[in-house]
């Protein structure tokens, strides 16, 4: 971080940057949701795909100090091979803005490019635009169904994790980046065909109770909490 730059005062939004321009918009959304939602609930995760914006998020909690925590505990977390800079964001985000009553309406005549009057309707008034970040994300998906077979895990302690009710949308880097900052922690393992479970190998066995004591439950969307038992020997 510039020295030269005074701290900014604590916020409820982060603003991270120095972030992977190569990673997808809506694959980079649901990663920053899963490594930050561990602090404190999220109103909201704004990224866009512009030029300019590249590189750029913020994540909004709904209290400072979840933001607080985040910021110290993320500071330079390797996400996609990059460290992330994070420091609060400037300016007050609408989300936490309506939640203090300060939140005053933009102009609803704003213009889209081209010069034409954007018609859509705000959701405050019936338009289809979600409320909620993980909302927009979703959209399109349909639950997961419950699967015909329940594979069943063990009691008993072992250094492979196995996971259940993951999201669709899961991948080994959002399990990695999940995992990787207990001790012991050695690779994940998705299985063929199946997006709901997956596995998570450590080093030893107490390694991997620690582990699991502390995500299980850990929600990946605000619809997938994840079950966590030890696999069977």
């Amino acid at each position: 971080m510039n020295q030269s730059v005074p701290p900014l005062p604590p916020s409820q939004t982060l603003y991270i940057n120095n972030l992977n321009e190569k990673v997808k918009m809506e694959e980079l959304k649901k990663s920053l949701y899963a490594i930050f939602s561990q602090f404190g609930e999220i109103l909201e995760i704004v990224a866009a795909k512009n030029l300019k914006a590249r590189g750029q998020a913020f994540v909004v909690f709904k209290d400072i100090n979840s933001a607080s925590n985040a910021l110290r505990s993320m500071q330079g977390f390797p996400f996609y091979e990059k460290p992330m800079r994070i420091n609060y964001a400037k300016k007050k985000s609408d989300a936490v803005a309506k939640l203090d009553g300060s939140y005053v309406a933009k102009d609803k005549s704003k213009f889209i490019k081209g010069g034409v009057k954007d018609k859509r309707k705000p959701y405050e008034q019936g338009g289809t635009e979600p409320k909620r970040l993980m909302d927009i994300m979703l959209i399109g998906s349909t639950p997961t169904p419950p699967t015909a077979r329940t594979m069943k895990g063990s009691g008993i302690p072992h250094k492979i994790l196995f996971l259940q009710n993951l999201p669709q949308e899961t991948t080994e880097m959002m399990l990695t980046m999940l995992f990787e900052q207990f001790p012991g922690f050695k690779e994940p393992r998705l299985v063929p065909g199946r997006h709901d479970i997956a596995f998570v190998e450590f080093n030893s066995d107490a390694e991997a109770s620690q582990a699991k004591t502390a995500l299980q439950h850990f929600k990946i969307t605000p619809t997938n909490a994840m079950q966590i038992t030890f696999a069977n020997k």
